[in-house]
């Protein structure tokens, strides 16, 4: 099992994806709400998704030079909006940021916007992301992976925290996973589905501007993307579990929208 770990971390730095060249520092996964800076370029995955007047509205995951993956609740427009890579400051202008214009926006044919099920969207760069130290793709889950709850796994964005609707500053915070048996116990067991993993309830939460962005685990030094932010409760309660949609479940989607498209 060991050498199985080790050739996959091996396989993974090999292909780029995953293993950031700026190191983060999440302090034994220290204490989004009740979250904290990260540090500058440590995430190269996290995009931001944002209009014409640079007002950002939804995170992303960068997963290869064209693609990136977030939220079909975000209800990205190619027209109006756009994809922005390399930030950590949105406030400081000389950051080596890439904007990049979306050909197609591509949501799962099965997605619910009742009940947030197949929460996921696609979105194709018109243009390949030049991969520098602070842009880079993250890997994805597969469809057999299967993480031990009470695992501490990290997510970020620029969403609503405790002090501001809108902070400066990439946030990050880590959070152990649920088994599905306690998300629905929490959220009743008609409203999670196969295609929702949770995590949280532990004093920190995703919030409102974090959707479509990163829940990502680490493995032997390689990140791999495991949910993405959907929904939650409408106060961001850090003692509520965030849902997210579940990566590994969606992942045959992901392979066949990408291979086809």
């Amino acid at each position: 099992m060991f050498l199985l770990i080790c050739c996959f971390a091996l396989v993974a730095s090999t292909l780029g994806c995953g293993v950031p060249a700026i190191k983060p520092q999440v302090n034994g996964y220290n204490k989004i709400v009740n979250g904290h800076n990260a540090v500058s370029g440590s995430w190269p995955w996290q995009v931001s998704l944002q209009d014409r007047s640079g007002f950002h509205f939804c995170g992303g995951s960068l997963i290869s030079q064209y693609w990136v993956v977030t939220a079909a609740h975000c209800r990205v427009s190619p027209g109006s909006h756009r994809v922005i890579l390399g930030e950590h400051d949105r406030q400081y202008n000389s950051e080596q940021i890439q904007v990049m214009s979306i050909s197609r926006a591509i949501t799962h044919p099965y997605y619910n916007s009742q009940n947030f099920n197949n929460d996921i969207t696609l979105l194709k760069l018109s243009s390949p992301a030049q991969l520098t130290s602070r842009i880079s793709p993250v890997c994805l889950a597969y469809s057999s992976t299967s993480i031990p709850s009470g695992t501490k796994c990290v997510t970020t964005g620029w969403g609503r925290t405790g002090q501001t609707s809108s902070p400066r500053y990439l946030q990050q915070t880590a959070l152990p996973l649920l088994t599905p048996t306690q998300c629905k116990q929490y959220w009743g067991y008609n409203r999670i589905t196969d295609a929702m993993i949770c995590a949280g309830a532990s004093g920190v939460s995703s919030c409102q501007g974090d959707s479509g962005g990163p829940l990502v685990c680490e493995n032997s030094g390689v990140w791999s993307l495991v949910g993405i932010v959907s929904w939650g409760t409408s106060n961001c309660n850090v003692y509520a579990p965030a849902v997210y949609a579940r990566v590994s479940y969606l992942r045959s989607w992901i392979d066949q929208t990408v291979a086809y498209n």
